[in-house]
């Protein structure tokens, strides 16, 4: 192993942002140990690393199981001799009106989106703390600020998530070397629409000017230079953290929104995507869906619109 390599244990490496992340570290010469639940996936990414210039290995396992989580957890630091970065990228969604969507499917947004990350977090550090340093990226989304009628589950679920890494960063306080690093992107083009459970009887899509996977891997590369607490990918933060002040009118917006959508949609039937086996084939890092072009505007009209509706939100409470 080259001195002052790298070394990173990704977890939800085998699509999507996971992929794009590891790729983007192995062209900077880490040694990479990925991990997910299909080996099609990892195996198809490892190479892509590999060919990237990078060293990869793979590792099985579902982040759910505590237990898993550990012994994978044990084996990268075995195979790496340290960890430097952690990135905690697991999730996964559940589209549809709460009441359709069937409590075991919201169960396993929960236990995925929240309590994979408590494991991975709880097995990694410790071996910071004996290191003396590392850095855990944790993929939220910008679900963590903004609720999402049709996806209750995944609110909750990225709710929790910033309280738990909020809650780590004080634990942590002590071990100034250790980072507990958020990460919360806009919409990105990536396979896990295709991989989502969908309960509203439409083909779900992502809207227009949907960010790169490679955009956002980039973000967590930088964090490994440069570690910072929250990283907002695609609108600034300060409007980001302002439409939490206007939750109740963007959610009546969103709810009414996602009906009209679901009315005038293609067509598709219900289907519980890859929540409880994953893909049977590699898939890739992109989702295929995005435009060119169109990520500026649509960010700056998301975020003026934030904003617009923050500033209402709160004329009208002080009117009451």
């Amino acid at each position: 192993m080259k001195q002052n390599s790298l070394r990173v244990v990704i977890t939800g490496a085998s699509s999507g942002i996971g992929a794009a992340t590891a790729v983007a570290f192995a062209r900077q010469g880490a040694y990479l140990v990925l991990g997910a639940r299909g080996r099609e996936g990892l195996e198809d990414i490892a190479t892509r690393c590999r060919e990237a210039g990078g060293q990869a290995e793979i590792g099985i396992v579902d982040v759910t199981d505590a237990g898993a989580v550990a012994t994978f957890a044990a084996a990268a630091r075995a195979a790496l001799g340290g960890i430097d970065l952690w990135f905690s990228d697991v999730g996964i969604g559940v589209v549809g009106k709460y009441l359709d969507v069937p409590m075991a499917d919201h169960r396993q947004v929960v236990e995925t989106n929240l309590v994979s990350h408590m494991n991975e977090a709880h097995a990694v550090l410790p071996v910071f703390v004996h290191q003396g340093h590392g850095i855990w990226v944790n993929m939220i989304s910008l679900g963590g600020y903004i609720t999402s009628p049709y996806a209750a589950a995944y609110s909750a679920s990225k709710f929790g998530l910033r309280g738990f890494s909020a809650a780590l960063r004080g634990e942590m306080h002590d071990h100034p070397d250790i980072h507990i690093c958020d990460v919360y992107p806009t919409f990105v083009d990536t396979p896990a629409i295709f991989h989502a459970g969908n309960y509203t009887g439409a083909r779900l899509t992502y809207p227009p000017g949907a960010l790169a996977p490679e955009t956002v891997a980039n973000a967590v590369v930088k964090l490994a230079r440069q570690p910072r607490a929250t990283t907002v990918i695609g609108m600034p933060e300060t409007m980001l953290k302002l439409g939490q002040f206007a939750a109740p009118l963007t959610n009546l917006l969103m709810k009414r929104f996602m009906d009209r959508w679901s009315r005038r949609a293609e067509p598709a039937r219900d289907t519980v995507g890859t929540m409880y086996t994953p893909a049977p084939d590699a898939s890739g890092i992109h989702g295929g869906q995005r435009r060119h072009g169109g990520q500026r505007n649509t960010a700056l009209a998301v975020g003026a619109a934030v904003v617009g509706v923050a500033l209402a939100a709160r004329l009208l409470s002080r009117r009451g």
